[in-house]
């Protein structure tokens, strides 16, 4: 009797294991966990507590290395998500105007510039000076001409 193998639609999330079936992020995450959450155990009985309240310390402590090596949303892990939300609820301001660059108010936009560089040509207020001779340092040539 033949025995099927289920192959999924999409390859894309098809993962690769490395050991045990797990991820290489699930290994470190876990590892990382337990490099943890075994000292807190091992602390918290010595210092007199129950098994069962250091049992719940460790777990407190390991909780989160299990949810960053497991938690996916869309295909987006648990640290993407959270930077995703502490950037919409506390980076960004809270109030986003709409805002939008409408193609008319362009095309006035730049009509008013044509009108102004027009005006500006016509008047001549673009060109320099013409060099002048400059008058002796002691007659104004307005004084000389209403003398004459």
């Amino acid at each position: 009797m033949a025995s099927y193998i289920s192959i999924p639609r999409d390859l894309s999330k098809v993962k690769s294991k490395v050991l045990f079936n797990l991820t290489k992020r699930q290994l470190i995450c876990f590892g990382s966990g337990a490099l943890c959450g075994t000292p807190v155990f091992f602390i918290t009985k010595a210092l007199g507590a129950d098994i069962s309240s250091a049992v719940m310390g460790m777990m407190f402590v390991m909780i989160p290395f299990f949810l960053f090596a497991m938690y996916e949303k869309n295909g987006q892990p648990l640290e993407k998500i959270l930077k995703q939300k502490i950037t919409a609820r506390f980076l960004r301001p809270k109030v986003r105007p709409y805002r939008t660059n409408n193609y008319y108010s362009c095309l006035m936009r730049q009509a008013e510039a044509e009108k102004e560089v027009r005006r500006i040509v016509s008047t001549g207020h673009f060109q320099k000076e013409k060099h002048r001779p400059k008058a002796s340092a002691g007659t104004n040539p307005k004084r000389a001409k209403a003398g004459a």
